[in-house]
């Protein structure tokens, strides 16, 4: 109370810290009052508003949990998840009720507040503090009161509610700061979804902590990045590695650099788009690995090839055979950087110390298993040590193939095609051989997929030292737009799911030792069909 730095930012209007725990309190005090018996559970649909916010801090002070809701989620997945996570109270606006009120949730009229209602405005001002007034969190809003329930992007499977309790988001906060130099002057763009773990935690945790300055954009708009971060200031904003590609895409301006930016923090951005943003935009970017549920597991080290994410941690990071519980060999790296040892250096990344920071997934003691085993935390994902004791992300246990006998990273084929100048994004993924085993295909996202040069791209392909003989896609697909969650990430299940079945272009290998594309006719799907039918393989086509 009582800050009048400017705590939170929209092109409309601005708000002290001060009025932000102002608003906070109103809210709280409105939820209070609306509380029912059963989990005290808030879901909150909106854009980035700074209604988010403000219920962000109303469910840590009224003791709340506030559960993030995934508007891109169809409507089935959107009702399952509503109702899985016991939501007593939804915050959404008129056009997020539009789809809500089609749905079975279970909740009266009156469990739902519409922030662009004009009765809203009366209910929260009725709730307000006198200026002479002070904030005090309820009694059940200590630290270890679970503040949010996060679902996870669904990638790769069915999206679980992540729990994160008060004192992890606050501990979140201060390690950001130290790792990544935040501070309170700092202005933080957030342009990522704040129903996720990205923007919550990357970036309004630190700015919390430090009282720097949040400043809103509804959505990640490419064309609007830059307006926005010279129009606010911004001096830091995360991504993931989509968002990023859609930036890198718009024309570039001689003046691109001339910004406030100092740096980016995010995930899956390929190393060249890193290289290419630091040129264009004059600022840094820490890429890094995390999830909502885990500990961090890197530490940055100014000597780490670009493609690694540092050092581990500390001595309880490592990577292990999940079958053994043995840990994996150094990757010994060729001089593409390729990993040479896979089978014996490529395992799980895991963390012996990581059980006192997972909090576990609401109501999903199967998954809560598949995490904590033997003692330690599991990330689920795939990486390496190199002989310098560099750590690497590998990808997801399901991204590598086994392509004619030999271990095939769809990740490092994903680097190598988004370095292609037409390509914004990129996913690579096993579909079924018809003889036995997979076959790589890929789907890539281009401004124009009626203009792409396929042929080009061909040669590019051939040009490059570090794609290795089995990570040339055999198939191709060409979009406009590729499927991807709420918060920017590819949705790869789908992509793999519809194979060679979807309207947009899909191109088949049709080289002899070179890569070579045609036009995957409809006649060349029922030519596959029956080679697959041939080698009892159908049910795959």
């Amino acid at each position: 109370m009582g800050d009048e730095r400017l705590g939170l930012r929209t092109r409309e209007r601005d708000w002290t810290w001060d009025a932000v725990v102002r608003e906070s309190a109103a809210r709280a005090a409105l939820a209070r009052e609306l509380r029912r018996d059963g989990p005290f559970h808030i879901g909150v649909m909106l854009d980035n508003v700074p209604d988010f916010v403000f219920w962000l801090g109303a469910a840590a002070l009224a003791g709340a949990t506030l559960v993030g809701i995934n508007p891109t989620r169809g409507n089935g997945q959107l009702a399952d998840d509503i109702r899985y996570v016991d939501c007593q109270l939804i915050v959404t606006d008129a056009a997020g009720m539009a789809r809500l009120r089609e749905l079975d949730l279970g909740l009266e009229p009156e469990r739902f507040l519409l922030v662009d209602d004009p009765t809203y405005g009366e209910l929260v001002a009725a709730h307000a503090l006198g200026r002479a007034s002070g904030v005090e969190p309820d009694r059940g809003a200590g630290p270890e009161a679970l503040l949010l329930l996060l679902f996870t992007s669904g990638t790769t499977g069915i999206s679980k509610a992540v729990k994160c309790s008060q004192r992890r988001l606050a501990v979140i906060g201060y390690a950001a700061s130290d790792k990544f130099g935040h501070v309170r002057e700092d202005v933080d763009y957030c342009c990522m979804p704040l129903f996720h773990g990205n923007a919550i935690m990357a970036l309004w945790a630190p700015a919390l902590v430090n009282g720097a300055t949040v400043c809103l954009t509804p959505k990640f708009s490419a064309s609007g990045f830059l307006s926005d971060v010279r129009y606010f200031g911004a001096t830091f904003f995360t991504y993931v590695g989509k968002a990023l590609g859609y930036l890198l895409a718009t024309p570039e301006a001689a003046d691109d650099g001339v910004n406030t930016l100092v740096r980016g923090f995010g995930t899956e951005a390929s190393v060249a788009d890193q290289a290419e943003f630091r040129r264009r935009f004059a600022a840094e970017l820490f890429e890094g690995y995390g999830s909502s549920e885990g500990p961090a597991l890197a530490a940055l080290d100014p000597e780490a090839p670009a493609s690694a994410l540092g050092r581990p941690a500390h001595p309880g990071v490592a990577v292990v055979n999940s079958e053994t519980l043995v840990e994996c060999a150094r990757a010994v790296l060729d001089e593409y950087g390729r990993v040479s040892n896979p089978d014996d250096a490529v395992g799980e990344m895991i963390d012996k110390a990581g059980a006192l920071v997972f909090e576990g997934y609401y109501k999903n003691d199967v998954a809560d298993a598949e995490r904590l085993r033997n003692g330690w935390y599991w990330t689920g994902d795939l990486g390496y040590i190199d002989e310098a004791g560099f750590l690497y992300f590998a990808g997801r246990k399901g991204d590598w193939l086994r392509v004619d006998g030999e271990n095939t990273s769809t990740l490092l084929i994903e680097q190598v095609i988004r370095r292609h100048p037409a390509v914004i994004a990129a996913a690579v993924y096993g579909v079924p051989d018809p003889r036995s085993g997979d076959q790589v295909m890929a789907a890539i996202e281009v401004a124009d997929p009626s203009a792409f040069d396929v042929a080009g791209f061909a040669e590019f392909l051939s040009a490059q030292d570090d794609l290795g003989s089995k990570g040339a896609p055999r198939l191709l697909r060409v979009s406009g737009n590729l499927p991807v969650t709420g918060s920017n990430k590819v949705l790869k299940r789908e992509l793999q799911q519809q194979r060679w079945h979807t309207a947009e272009p899909v191109y088949r290998w049709a080289g002899r030792g070179e890569p070579e594309y045609r036009l995957f006719t409809e006649a060349d799907k029922s030519e596959l069909k029956m080679e697959f039918s041939t080698f009892g393989r159908v049910n795959l086509f």
